[in-house]
């Protein structure tokens, strides 16, 4: 845009007309990352990064990048591949590969409004959206693709006057009456001496060459700022603070787990990634961004609900007093043995683990009122057996000796693992 748009219809109307094109070269797969980042003036590292995390945003990165592959022309070519199918223009891409890009938005689109993620696939392609027009409104002057003008065409030669090898033949008129026969031969123009020459020779008689300009001194370059030196000193500033608090005996209220280090840490990563991106600077950032969301995401799976520690629960409680709420962890193994507690009574607990193993005996005589889950593992809960993804199973089981004494409330569950409740 030679100046700010007035509109949103400006703006796009603008961006269409400059639309980024992907480079041939440069680029890891179809060049739309490569053509935004060029087109925009940033790293284009920065928006394969943002095309990742969209992906992981309920897709929205991948139907974004289909329709720049649809939708971008390539380098050098008249127009974009849908363009081209349509309009019969030329494109690099074939119509037959057209067609199957076009195939492949219908399972993009699919994943993107109907599964289970429809909101956070939306609000993801929302936020794809508003980040691309915010960018073309804020730095869609950079790198306008500029018209090549038509060819002029050659002027047409003048009668008589044809042009030969940048000679033009004089027109012959006969001799006047008492004029010779012969024209006589035309007089020597004189040769002008050369703008630097101390005699004021001709050039045959003081021939010297012309002075020569000193060449320019090649500009110092310039430095660049140490963008991620400087991020990574705040990550880690960042990563040990909250560490600390973490670690600190009821310091961290309940709230601070690994994986919220972890984001933090990341979005410290991410801020210095896109400020290096309009210096070109701080693209040796991504060599950590990548294995600490490789961390988190691990980090997450495994504790989806908030971090409960690492390890193993063996307990066998003699009183129903004794009998904990809740039986926790993020990883690691429970055993609850139930069969020391009295003969009456009520009592209820909740068995959790992430990812690991829940063994629990309850007494031989007792009413129980039973639910197991695993996300994915097996259960074989007081003789009832099974195993795959989402695997539950709610029983009620008075005993052998009927309704009457104690009476116990289950709720146990697990990630990924087993579980296994028995009577004593």
């Amino acid at each position: 845009m030679t100046g700010q748009a007035t509109s949103v219809e400006d703006t796009l109307k603008d961006f269409w007309a400059t639309r980024p094109r992907r480079p041939r070269r440069g680029r890891k797969l179809a060049g739309v990352a490569a053509g935004i980042g060029n087109r925009y003036g940033i790293d284009p590292i920065v928006v394969r990064v943002a095309f990742v995390v969209a992906t992981f945003y309920g897709g929205a990165g991948i139907l974004v990048y289909l329709l720049g592959w649809l939708l971008l022309p390539e380098q050098d070519d008249q127009a974009a591949p849908f363009e081209s199918m349509i309009h019969h223009r030329r494109s690099s891409t074939s119509s037959a590969f057209t067609v199957l890009l076009c195939l492949a938005l219908i399972p993009a689109f699919y994943f993107l409004v109907m599964d289970n993620n429809r909101f956070s696939g939306i609000l993801g392609l929302l936020i794809v959206a508003g980040a691309l027009y915010l960018l073309h409104r804020s730095r869609g002057h950079l790198n306008r693709p500029v018209a090549t003008p038509a060819p002029s065409p050659a002027p047409a030669a003048e009668p008589f006057d044809t042009p030969v090898f940048g000679v033009t033949e004089p027109t012959y008129a006969p001799p006047r009456y008492g004029e010779p026969s012969h024209p006589a031969p035309p007089e020597p123009v004189p040769v002008r001496p050369p703008s630097w020459d101390p005699l004021g020779a001709a050039p045959f008689a003081w021939d010297l060459p012309e002075p020569t300009p000193p060449e320019p001194e090649p500009p110092a370059p310039r430095k660049r700022p140490k963008i991620g030196l400087m991020t990574f000193a705040v990550a880690l500033i960042a990563a040990g603070g909250l560490t600390a608090i973490w670690l600190a005996p009821g310091g961290d209220g309940g709230w601070l787990t690994p994986a919220h280090i972890v984001g933090v840490v990341l979005g410290v990563i991410g801020l210095g990634m896109v400020g290096g991106s309009f210096v070109r600077s701080g693209r040796g950032l991504i060599g950590l961004a990548v294995p600490l969301s490789i961390i988190g995401m691990g980090l997450t799976a495994i504790a989806p609900h908030g971090w409960h520690g690492v390890g193993e629960i063996n307990e066998r409680p003699t009183s129903i007093a004794e009998v904990q709420g809740s039986y926790e962890r993020s990883a690691g193994t429970i055993d609850l043995d139930l069969t020391a507690l009295p003969e009456s009574g009520d009592v209820g607990t909740t068995v959790s683990v992430d990812a690991g193993d829940v063994t629990v005996i309850v007494p031989a005589n007792a009413d129980v009122d039973l639910f197991c889950r695993a996300d994915i593992g097996d259960i074989n809960c007081l003789g009832r057996n099974d195993s795959g993804p989402d695997v539950e199973k709610s029983i009620m089981d008075h005993g052998p000796d009927g309704r009457g004494g104690l009476s116990v409330t289950l709720h146990v569950e697990v990630g990924a693992g087993s579980v296994e409740v028995r009577r004593g």
